[in-house]
């Protein structure tokens, strides 16, 4: 269920991105996407330091 929930919010992000870079604001989803998966990169980060 979870990974569902990740797939739905990339997507998400994906078509707002180009929406809005039609209206020369692709930047803004971009930022949201690197955030997004920033925060992805470091919860599975540090669920790997816990299990060592």
């Amino acid at each position: 269920m979870k990974i569902v929930i990740h797939i739905m919010v990339i997507i998400v992000l994906l078509l707002l991105t180009v929406f809005l870079y039609n209206k020369q604001l692709g930047s803004i989803p971009l930022l949201f996407i690197s955030f997004y998966l920033f925060l992805l990169a470091t919860s599975k980060n540090s669920f790997f330091k816990k299990n060592k």
